[in-house]
């Protein structure tokens, strides 16, 4: 197995907006630069917490571009790059190579709900056309297709499918995946609160919706984990739950925006079909984010 494209905490990146709509490339430098100087270990750009699904192709390749060069190597940055259309998602990778990106992030195709089969197909017709390593992405709630353990396997065996994102919630079933993959296939948990069961079965770290808040925590549980400080680890997954539970109280990447502008970052608003939480949920988040000392 060759190198982890990171081990420890990537944030997936919200995307700022202007108050027109207009993404807000000011305020993702600062944001760029907040995560870097927080110990953040991994850019992922243009992902589901990016509202990618509402980028045009231009803005997509625009964004990845500008957080590429804003980056400039000093840690990786990962490409949300999936598409339901497989020649789209082979187009956008090509792009996202071409910009620089250190890695692709390929969620599963959504609404069409294809096969394990289908599922097989799709990523290794992608990973036959990119140089890239990918990261599969495997978000049932969202996209409404799983991938199982033994599709894991199979296309763990291509040279350019080194990762995979898991946002099942099943540890029985990421359980089996890092058994029958081995060191082909890095884990990554994709909920912030299994960090420490994902890594206890082998995993390598995190990609991040907590990461936009609290980017030194959100390293610091994995890269704890890494250093065989277990404890210490678990410590600080529990401290933060409640906080990791708060920004999935409204579909993701709601709470976490609304969030940050308490906080005062400024970040926009969000996109429709995406709106603003109503108040009950808001004054919830409020109170949840001055328990933790953030506003």
């Amino acid at each position: 197995m060759s190198k982890p494209i990171f081990t420890g905490a990537g944030v997936a990146i919200i995307t700022p907006f202007h108050e027109d709509g207009s993404v807000n490339y000011e305020c993702l430098a600062k944001i760029l630069e907040d995560q870097i100087a927080n110990s953040t270990d991994a850019i992922v750009i243009c992902g589901t917490t990016g509202e990618s699904a509402t980028l045009s192709p231009k803005e997509h390749l625009d964004v990845i571009k500008y957080t590429v060069d804003v980056v400039n190597h000093r840690i990786p940055v990962i490409a949300g790059t999936g598409s339901n259309e497989t020649a789209y998602a082979v187009e956008l990778s090509n792009d996202a190579e071409k910009a620089g990106a250190d890695g692709l992030l390929i969620v599963t195709p959504y609404y069409n709900k294809a096969s394990q089969r289908g599922l097989a197909k799709h990523y290794q017709f992608i990973a036959d056309r990119v140089s890239t390593p990918i990261i599969i992405y495997n978000v049932p709630s969202r996209t409404g297709c799983n991938v199982l353990p033994e599709t894991y396997a199979e296309l763990a065996e291509h040279k350019n499918i080194v990762a995979a994102k898991e946002a099942t919630g099943d540890l029985s079933q990421i359980a089996k995946t890092i058994a029958l993959c081995g060191d082909k296939l890095d884990i990554y948990s994709g909920n912030d609160d299994q960090i420490v069961p994902i890594m206890s079965l082998g995993g390598k770290g995190v990609i991040s919706v907590l990461s936009n808040i609290c980017p030194k925590v959100a390293h610091d549980i994995p890269t704890l984990y890494l250093e065989g400080k277990c404890k210490e680890s678990a410590e600080l997954q529990l401290k933060y739950l409640e906080l990791c539970n708060s920004m999935f109280m409204d579909v993701n990447p709601i709470p976490v925006k609304v969030a940050m502008n308490m906080m005062g970052m400024e970040v926009g608003p969000l996109r429709l079909p995406l709106c603003e939480m109503d108040d009950a949920k808001t004054e919830k988040l409020r109170t949840v984010l001055k328990k933790y000392n953030l506003i």
